[in-house]
């Protein structure tokens, strides 16, 4: 199943300087062969389930074996069964309308 996903995976415990935790997420969804689109508040990704779903688990193992104690994720989920979609698509069916 095809899934366009928005992610942000925010450490705890780590003080508030967050780059080099989100670096290391972007490189686990790069290294997964995913497309991702960093944003200003998380991560949108497409792709299939089980390969979206294993690379999360991969950013929680990256950070935690960077120190980080504690790691509080939310996950937006969108899937469709009419057609195939992209975060390319997506944002082209608004762009046509401004």
């Amino acid at each position: 199943m095809k899934v366009i996903v928005d992610l942000c995976v925010v450490p705890i415990g780590v003080g508030v300087h967050l780059a080099p935790y989100v670096a290391a997420c972007q490189k686990v969804l790069s290294e997964a062969g995913l497309t991702f689109r960093l944003h200003p508040n998380g991560t949108a990704i497409e792709g299939d389930w089980a390969p979206v779903f294993a690379a999360i688990e991969g950013c929680h193992r990256a950070l935690h074996a960077m120190g980080c104690p504690r790691i509080f994720t939310t996950v937006t989920i969108n899937t469709r069964t009419d057609k195939q979609q992209s975060l390319d698509d997506k944002l082209d069916s608004v762009r046509s309308l401004l």
